[in-house]
């Protein structure tokens, strides 16, 4: 992806969580910088891998927008089928799923109280977009104490310039960025 890395993640803290932002059918069409294919089969095998680690998989949706004005004009009206969730996710019994009606995951969700209850420490994210949903939900993280970690090769957003402001200067000032392959060494090493 050519996306610089000041460090690699140190760790998986053992309470950690995955966050899965908006990976669903009206979203993963959308002309994205990198190979939505490709962003897909790495959230799907770090999906599986925190499955296997019995540690949380969040799966995040927008339904959608903040009343709030904006320059930016939005006719938000989703066709059917839009929030659903990409099968590709391999949803489970034991996911949880918060929807979302702002461009971050923890406001007005009660993801908050989900990840206090399961004793996280630490959220790992991935999804779309790179610069609205990914880092307004990890800004909030960050905010409230949770260590924060960024699969940056998992994630992708509609404009290249996003992106790689969000990656090169936001996230390191939020938390640590990674690759997957990383990411899934990291918790191979923590053992069962």
């Amino acid at each position: 992806m050519g996306d610089p890395f000041p460090m690699p993640i140190s760790q998986i803290d053992p309470a950690s969580a995955l966050i899965v932002i908006d990976m669903q059918k009206g979203v993963v069409g959308l002309p994205t910088v990198h190979p939505m294919t490709e962003v897909i089969g790495r959230v799907a095998r770090l999906a599986r891998a925190f499955r296997a680690k019995n540690l949380p998989v969040v799966l995040v949706n927008v339904a959608g927008r903040a009343p709030g004005r904006t320059e930016a004009k939005s006719n938000f009206s989703p066709q059917a089928g839009w929030t659903e969730l990409i099968p590709e996710l391999e949803q489970q019994p034991s996911d949880y799923i918060v929807t979302k009606l702002q461009l971050g995951a923890f406001a007005g969700t009660g993801l908050e109280q989900i990840l206090r209850r399961r004793g996280a420490t630490q959220i790992v994210m991935a999804g779309v977009s790179t610069c609205i949903g990914v880092e307004s939900t990890a800004r909030y993280a960050y905010d409230h104490g949770f260590n924060v970690a960024f699969v940056v090769d998992a994630m992708t957003d509609l404009s290249a310039e996003s992106h790689r402001h969000s990656v090169e200067k936001i996230f390191p000032r939020i938390g640590e960025t990674g690759l997957t392959d990383e990411v899934l060494a990291l918790l191979e090493k923590r053992g069962p």
